[in-house]
C-alpha cells in the first residue's frame, strides 16, 4: 500500500506547479483522495479533496480558485495543478486518502499518507 508524490520544487510568486500522486497497492476508487500541507512550525492542514469517481471537490478558502484537483481512475493518480502560487503556500505537501464518502478535512479521518513533497514559492 503506497502513495508516491511528486512533482514539487522551487517556483517563483506568480508561477505553477503540478503535483501527481500515484497510487499502489489498494482500490483506488474506494476511496476519496486529498491534499494536505504542512508549513515549518504549523499544523497539518487541509488543502483540497475529491470525492471517490470525481467530480464533486472541495478546497480550502486559501486556495480556492487558483488550485485544482483531479484525478485520473485509470492511472491510479490525484493531481494538484497550483496557479499563482503565493510565498505563503511554501509548505510540504501530503498526498491522502481516505474511504469516507464525503472526503475527509481533517488529518484524524485520513486512512493513508504519501510521503510528502516539497513546494517553495519564492517572492
Amino acid at each position: 500500500v503506497q502513495l508516491q508524490a511528486s512533482g514539487g520544487g522551487l517556483v517563483q510568486a506568480g508561477g505553477s506547479l503540478r503535483l501527481s500522486c500515484k497510487a499502489s497497492g489498494f482500490t483506488f476508487t474506494s476511496y476519496a483522495m486529498g491534499w494536505f500541507r504542512q508549513a515549518p512550525g504549523k499544523e497539518r492542514e487541509f488543502v483540497a479533496n475529491i470525492l471517490r469517481n470525481g467530480p464533486i471537490t472541495r478546497y480550502a478558502d486559501s486556495v480556492k480558485g487558483r488550485f485544482t484537483i483531479s484525478r485520473d481512475n485509470a492511472k491510479n493518480t490525484v493531481y494538484l495543478q497550483m496557479d499563482s502560487l503565493k510565498p505563503e503556500d511554501t509548505a510540504v505537501y501530503y498526498c491522502a486518502a481516505d474511504r469516507g464518502l464525503t472526503g475527509a478535512q481533517s488529518t484524524s479521518y485520513i486512512d493513508l499518507w504519501g510521503q510528502g513533497t516539497q513546494v517553495t514559492v519564492s517572492s
